[in-house]
């Protein structure tokens, strides 16, 4: 089930003692790194501008506008922005596949009888379409957030713990004054994220049922 913070899919209030974990998209449940590629290859097609595709794909994470500010000038964002949008559905969308251990991940919260809530940086339609298209099966999903401002949605959501791969989602958590799980699945390893703060740093979300198992939720 798909819900977000928008009037057709009004919030859900969770009740405070209920168990709702929240998870980042990117390299945290979705592989979005060919189909993130592909979208900035068919750019650097279209307008001529030569864009290195591994040093995007070492990034993913804060905004679009931000990656897109590397390569095109100042003036040209948000057309590029929109261009890259446009293309996203039927691009990237296609060459997703599942993060190691994500659909485990997810079970393991349904079987405690938990909600999952997802809360990414993409934009709310690229998000929806991302977790359709992967099954994955959560609760919420909310799109068009990065870092600390992640944390309305997850309060607003009453998660009490939020996984992800970056230093941005450890800022999420600590917004939300909820857990902070780092994996190690993206462009920071697990020192990084230890060192930035996170409560806990798991290797990917196949270490993550364990965890869980061990979470009280409180």
């Amino acid at each position: 089930m798909l819900d977000h913070d928008s009037p057709e899919f009004p919030a859900r209030d969770s009740a405070p003692d209920a168990l709702a974990l929240g998870f980042d998209l990117d390299l945290t449940l979705a592989d979005t790194r060919a189909g993130i590629s592909a979208v900035y290859a068919a750019l650097a097609d279209e307008t001529g501008v030569a864009i290195d595709t591994a040093a995007v794909v070492a990034r993913i994470g804060p905004p679009l506008e931000e990656e897109l500010a590397y390569w095109f000038p100042p003036g040209e964002v948000p057309a590029m922005a929109a261009r890259y949008r446009a293309m996203y559905a039927d691009v990237a969308v296609p060459a997703t596949v599942l993060m190691p251990g994500a659909a485990a991940a997810l079970e393991a919260v349904r079987a405690k009888g938990g909600r999952t809530v997802v809360v990414s940086g993409k934009n709310q339609a690229d998000t929806e379409r991302t977790v359709r298209f992967l099954g994955l099966p959560v609760d919420v999903v909310v799109g068009g957030f990065f870092g600390a401002d992640k944390g309305v949605a997850l309060r607003r959501h009453g998660v009490g713990a939020y996984i992800g791969d970056h230093t941005g989602d450890v800022d999420a958590a600590r917004a939300a004054e909820a857990v902070a799980v780092g994996v190690a699945t993206g462009s920071f390893d697990s020192a990084a994220l230890s060192a930035y703060g996170a409560d806990v740093v798991l290797p990917d979300l196949l270490a993550f049922p364990g965890w869980l198992g061990e979470y009280s939720g409180a």
